[in-house]
């Protein structure tokens, strides 16, 4: 039997953290030690069963992690703004990271490569676990029809601040690495309407013919459980930086 793995949630009253602490507490994988918030938030302070639909009878809402606190993994679902705080808390604190906060500066990316020489680190812009293979097929059409054009649409909720997604352009980048180019020779485009999840094409047309790999979320809790897959994995691994696709195929 593999043991309990304790893990803190870093941006736990937004829509994801959330989401990642409600099923977190649900999941006998886990021990929840900590649920952290901006500070100035409403729930700084608050127990977490005092919200809906969450169930911990003594965890509080805190907008650090308490130094009795001994978490082995630290999930973030913040902001671009929040995130070097989170990270930063990971590296003091020597525990595994995984992120899922997209908009991330080139220096952010950076600080994650290098965070990863000391504590394992994962990070993605879409734990949908859908995703990752979508990832895969699309590196191998990408390699299989090299000198057919490449397209790549997103759609959203309106309330997605960031476009293209991070999604987007990873898949971009993956096409881009799969055929030796510059990422920027492939074609992004976004909608943002209505309550969409999150949906993502990877287009590549010929003459005569066309090959679509599609994505389509329906519920947002794909993300919430697939963060939890790899913060159950990566307690375990090394130092390191890790992508989904090497959780799929350990």
């Amino acid at each position: 039997m593999n043991p309990i793995v304790p893990i803190a949630v870093y941006g736990a009253a937004g829509r994801m953290g959330h989401a990642v602490l409600r099923l977190a507490l649900e999941d006998p994988r886990f021990d929840v030690v900590a649920a952290i918030v901006k500070s100035g938030s409403a729930h700084a302070g608050k127990r977490v069963d005092e919200a809906p639909g969450d169930g911990a009878d003594d965890l509080v809402y805190s907008t650090n992690l308490d130094a009795s606190a001994a978490p082995a993994v630290l999930v973030d679902f913040s902001f671009a703004d929040a995130f070097d705080a989170a990270l930063a808390i990971a590296r003091a604190r020597r525990i595994a990271f995984v992120s899922g906060t997209t908009a991330l500066s080139s220096q952010q990316h950076a600080a994650l490569r290098d965070a990863a020489s000391t504590i394992p680190v994962l990070w993605s812009a879409n734990f949908s676990i859908g995703v990752a293979v979508l990832d895969r097929l699309a590196r191998e059409a990408a390699r299989a029809l090299s000198d057919w054009d490449c397209a790549i649409t997103e759609a959203h909720h309106r309330r997605k601040k960031d476009a293209p997604s991070g999604t987007a352009l990873t898949l971009g980048r993956a096409v881009a690495e799969a055929r030796g180019v510059d990422a920027s020779t492939i074609g992004l485009a976004s909608v943002r309407a209505g309550d969409i999840v999150g949906e993502h094409t990877v287009l590549f047309a010929g003459d005569g013919e066309r090959v679509e790999l599609t994505h389509r979320a329906t519920d947002r809790t794909i993300f919430a459980r697939g963060a939890l897959r790899a913060a159950a994995w990566i307690a375990s691994q090394r130092a390191g930086s890790y992508t989904l696709g090497d959780m799929i195929g350990d």
